[in-house]
């Protein structure tokens, strides 16, 4: 199998597919599928339940059959049918041996796209997720999911590639589970998980385990999920391949502006295009935020500069304060949303994603700034 490779590329082909559920008859099933993916991509990525009942035998087969047939690196994480038999742990060791990245709570980056990993667990969705409360057994249970969303959220921290793709068995989202019977909804999958994919703004999500679900949802925050459970795909794109395919380009920043997030592959911002603040002169003077104090957007002769830079200030509760630029400020909120206030100052907007500027001795969000004709 091909050695991971650090090298800077223009772009990173990945190929996802989970639940093959492979058996001990599944010998050579799979080559075909694996070697018109090595063809066709940099990167295969297999979202769990490999095998069937979870034994070391069945393992040793799928190795096999990558070893054969797969000439690009290859990361995995495990499924609930992996876990059937109790021996998880050798099935990770066999795969590892044959050259995959067997991912639970860890990262690796393959091409400049930094991939996180966990197996994800069940417990519902939004409002209907179960909460820890009663018998010892649900708070165990519970317990099960939060662990899975912190191991997520640690993978994805570790990584320091402005690309990062989470890859997991159960789904994060009921948006890809609409399909299977509502009964079940709860046991495809927890929101928990969707948490840490919102903040650390993960570019896609590739999970299985969902057989009847949808192909593709959002999280809240508008980041793409993708159901690429085998069983799925054979039946809704039958004259395709199994796997769904992504491209993954690095940033590039130009004078067309930073770029804007668009599904897999990111676009630059047009020239046209609404950019929200400019970068701030050395001269002027940044705005922290305090829950309980008033604080000065700049003081002095630098004032003249924070008016014409456009510094923001802070842009959770955009108010006039009167009596100059010594006294201008702004009341801040409550304790619980200061993190959101400071994320918003960070970007230059509101909580309701409005641009704001400073303007003579007042703030105030504008509807467009600087917007090219």
């Amino acid at each position: 199998m091909a050695e991971r490779t650090s090298s800077p590329r223009t772009h990173l082909r990945v190929a996802a597919v989970g639940d093959i559920h492979v058996s001990r008859h599944s010998q050579g099933a799979f080559q075909p599928l694996f070697a018109q993916i090595t063809s066709t991509a940099d990167v295969l990525v297999l979202c769990g339940d490999l095998t069937d009942y979870g034994l070391p035998d069945e393992a040793r087969i799928l190795a096999r059959e990558l070893t054969a047939a797969v000439k690009v690196p290859v990361v995995a994480v495990l499924g609930n049918h992996d876990y059937e038999a109790g021996r998880q742990h050798e099935i990770r060791e066999i795969l590892s041996e044959a050259g995959v990245a067997v991912l639970d709570g860890e990262a690796t980056e393959i091409g400049g796209v930094g991939f996180a990993g966990v197996k994800g667990f069940a417990g519902g969705f939004g409002r209907g997720a179960l909460g820890p409360w009663g018998e010892r057994a649900i708070k165990v249970f519970v317990q099960e999911a939060v662990d899975e969303a912190m191991k997520l959220e640690a993978a994805l921290a570790r990584l320091r590639t402005r690309r990062r793709i989470a890859i997991m068995h159960d789904a994060p989202i009921r948006g890809t589970v609409e399909g299977e019977p509502p009964d079940i909804y709860p046991f495809c999958g927890s929101s928990r998980l969707e948490e840490p994919i919102n903040r650390y703004r993960v570019s896609a999500v590739f999970h299985g385990h969902a057989h009847r679900g949808a192909p593709e949802g959002r999280t809240s925050a508008g980041i793409p999920v993708y159901n690429v459970a085998m069983p799925l795909l054979t039946r809704i794109y039958p004259d395709r391949p199994p796997s769904r395919a992504s491209l993954q380009r690095p940033p590039q920043l130009g004078p067309s502006g930073p770029p804007i997030r668009g599904g897999l592959a990111d676009t630059v911002q047009p020239p046209g295009a609404l950019r929200l603040h400019r970068p701030r002169r050395a001269g002027a003077r940044a705005v922290r935020h305090h829950p309980r104090a008033r604080q000065p957007v700049a003081r002095g002769a630098r004032c003249a500069d924070a008016r014409q830079q456009g510094v923001p200030g802070d842009p959770a509760v955009p108010r006039a304060v009167s009596g100059g630029c010594r006294r201008m400020g702004l009341r801040g909120r409550p304790s619980g949303s200061s993190r959101v206030a400071r994320r918003g100052a960070d970007r230059g907007v509101d909580r309701r994603d409005r641009p704001v500027a400073v303007r003579k001795n007042c703030t105030a969000p504008i509807g467009a700034l600087h917007r090219s004709p």
